[in-house]
């Protein structure tokens, strides 16, 4: 099952910064009215401000503002979000001014007055780059490559687009994440966005197969290799041919291997094993690892070279507490998914459940959420899958004596939940009841990463 789902995304963002309210006014009518969600902001920090709950797609900003200018505007935008395309206007351009904002990662410099219609070119293009455009050259959906990525937290939002820029080239991108984020969905959605999409796209989890059967599962082998090897096999390399190749866990690659792989890669040619024949390759490279490749280096488990050819571009998948507003979003999907594999008739879940949900550790990230979803749908015998299911189904670990510290903290932590649980996300009545000044329990609360309003009911 698939452990990620899209959030269609019906209009393309744009954010417009002007502190010229008359020209932010017009800017705004001609952008709503060919197609664009627009939203507009009177100064640099304004548009800061904005930025977090409106996510645009694009930003159009005026060079010269009172307080902080464009450029500094778009300094500070892409220590954030580095793939966002961000178009710059001003009355007073001039060449060096436009290197200047090239160098720095604009993505264009417009000089006023200027034509609608360049405009939108340059915002069509823009939104190309960045992977959102309004149309496909395939005819698909603009979003149909990452259709199995559930996604409204800003912080994967700006991963997806990275993703989405460096799947239209063949460079080796390595996936790094903890255990059970999602690093095979994230590399089949680059593959899905790549031009290699229409061809096979293979996975091989390098640390489950015995070191003496890996090289023939990569590479091939002929009739009489070994024993047991009773006839030809295709490796994996061949069946990838012309599509891509994903490795994952490739940390646990035996050294030998490793080294066998380098060459593949350098020369792009492969010989099965028990035979002297080459055969040429075409075939993209992605990889993954939970672990730190650059300390296994140092440890000599892993190969420098090795290392900086698959590693051109680094893509970091984060943990699910990380990005807490996606898990309602997820246990929905695999509710619902769950529900039409069974007969049972569950509809949902509890507030306190979900609640619950949002404010647990998530040590196994989205596969574990999965399985708590799973065993909570198969021993639930009400239509409403209640906090207390939920909660069995999180302490449901296999038996393992913890730390005093650790034991003490995981104590803390349920403590600081149920508090907030009872009332209502108040922050100040949790801290009447246990005895703590406000301050003193904010940062007991910023400790465990536990946000107040997620325990808030909604308002009616």
């Amino acid at each position: 099952m698939d452990t990620s789902i899209q959030i269609q995304q019906k209009q393309q963002r744009i954010l417009v910064v002007d502190d010229d309210t008359s020209l932010l006014g017009i800017m705004k009518l001609r952008l709503t009215a060919t197609g664009y969600q627009v939203a507009t902001a009177e100064s640099a920090e304004g548009a800061l401000a904005r930025l977090p709950a409106f996510r645009p797609h694009v930003v159009i900003t005026d060079l010269r503002m009172d307080g902080m200018d464009g450029m500094a505007l778009s300094a500070r935008i892409h220590k954030q979000h580095s793939g966002l395309p961000i178009i710059i206007l001003t009355a007073h351009g001039t060449i060096p001014e436009a290197v200047t904002a090239i160098k720095e990662g604009v993505f264009s410099f417009l000089t006023k007055p200027f034509e609608t219609k360049i405009l939108l070119g340059h915002i069509e293009k823009a939104l190309q780059l960045s992977g959102h455009p309004k149309t496909s050259e395939t005819g698909e959906e603009p979003t149909e490559w990452r259709k199995n990525i559930i996604s409204q937290s800003p912080i994967m939002e700006e991963l997806l687009s990275q993703a989405n820029l460096v799947a239209a080239s063949d460079t080796s991108v390595f996936i790094h994440g903890e255990t059970g984020v999602g690093k095979e969905v994230l590399a089949r959605a680059i593959h899905n966005a790549s031009p290699r999409r229409n061809k096979p796209f293979v996975d091989i989890n390098c640390c489950v197969i015995p070191e003496a059967l890996l090289e023939s599962e990569l590479f091939g082998h002929c009739k009489g290799a070994f024993t047991g090897a009773l006839q030809d096999k295709q490796g994996l390399f061949q069946a990838a041919n012309g599509g891509t190749l994903f490795l994952d866990e490739i940390g646990d690659m035996p050294p030998q291997l490793q080294g066998k792989l380098l060459r593949v890669l350098q020369e792009k040619q492969i010989r099965p094993l028990g035979t002297t024949r080459t055969s040429p390759i075409d075939v993209r490279i992605l990889s993954a690892s939970h672990r730190n490749l650059e300390e296994n280096i140092k440890t000599g488990d892993f190969r420098e070279d090795l290392y900086y050819r698959l590693l051109v571009v680094t893509l970091e998948v984060p943990p699910l507490s990380k990005r807490r507003e996606d898990i309602p979003l997820l246990a929905r999907y695999f509710l619902d998914t769950l529900v039409q594999r069974s007969s049972k008739k569950i509809t949902g879940f509890s507030p306190q459940a979900i609640k619950l949900l949002i404010a647990a550790p998530w040590p196994g990230n989205v596969r574990q959420l999965l399985n708590v979803v799973e065993q909570a749908v198969t021993l639930s015998t009400s239509p409403i899958i209640s906090a207390s299911m939920i909660q069995k189904a999180l302490r449901d670990e296999p038996d393992e004596i913890p730390s005093f510290s650790g034991a003490r903290d995981s104590f803390e932590r349920e403590y600081l939940i149920q508090l907030l649980q009872m009332t209502d996300g108040n922050v100040s009545r949790s801290a009447d009841i246990a005895k703590r000044n406000r301050t003193e329990f904010y940062k007991l609360l910023n400790r465990h990463k536990l946000d107040p309003s997620l325990f808030r009911s909604p308002k009616p």
